[in-house]
């Protein structure tokens, strides 16, 4: 059984392209045990499954090239070369990531709660690399640029991390009597890991919003970036 959260996109626009974050959503995938008696076997068998159980994440850093003479030259070859979002807009940076949970649900004298949970954060970020030779004053401000656009993602990812981590505990807290097929229980868990998700989602918006101010962090990375002082 299979269910998505719609994808969505938070744009954080400076004067040239936008810093992009988006989330390509969670996945279930369910499974219900059923406990016949047989104690110890039982509880021998779930020390082994829920060592195994937990929050896992992969990340992963791509990266695509620009080149240039000066710092207005790097901003247009980042217009050019940059992760695409949508059909027109190139942007400087991106960060995505999905969640992918494999869940199995116990079923004991009726009532059904979260027995196991693998779930997978996976976060993809994809920034600018500087080509070729460019003057020692302009490798140092792209430096600065580029350290400055990686904490900005990186923010993105570990408030990703946070929000699985907080809708992973979650999930184990519910519990429901007389639900035989763990339907309700199925149903009550994908509505508190969507909260969260729409709860994180909201911060995300926040946080780009601070950085976006005038003035704010982007603004002044661009800004020492394309400075000819």
């Amino acid at each position: 059984m299979t269910a998505r959260i719609s994808r969505r996109d938070d744009l954080l626009f400076t004067r040239w392209k936008p810093v992009v974050t988006h989330s390509d959503g969670v996945t279930f995938r369910e499974n219900v045990v059923r406990s016949f008696g047989f104690f110890l076997f039982l509880a021998a068998s779930l020390t082994a499954i829920e060592a195994h159980a937990g929050v896992k994440s992969v990340v992963n850093v791509e990266t695509y090239t620009v080149a240039g003479d000066s710092g207005d030259a790097l901003m247009a070859a980042m217009d050019r070369n940059g992760p695409r979002h949508g059909f027109l807009t190139r942007a400087i940076a991106q960060t995505r990531y999905s969640v992918d949970w494999d869940r199995t649900w116990l079923v004991s004298n009726g009532r059904c709660r979260l027995m196991k949970a693998d779930v997978t954060l996976k976060v993809n970020y994809r920034y600018p690399a500087l080509a070729g030779n460019a003057a020692p004053e302009l490798k140092a401000r792209w430096g600065r640029f580029v350290a400055g656009v990686r904490k900005h993602e990186e923010t993105h990812g570990r408030l990703a991390r946070r929000m699985v981590q907080e809708a992973y505990d979650a999930a184990f807290r519910v519990v429901v009597d007389n639900d035989r097929f763990c339907n309700k229980a199925k149903d009550r868990a994908k509505r508190i890991v969507r909260d969260i998700y729409v709860d994180f989602e909201a911060q995300q918006e926040r946080f780009d919003a601070l950085e976006h101010q005038p003035g704010g962090p982007v603004e002044k990375l661009v800004s020492r970036l394309t400075s000819r002082k």
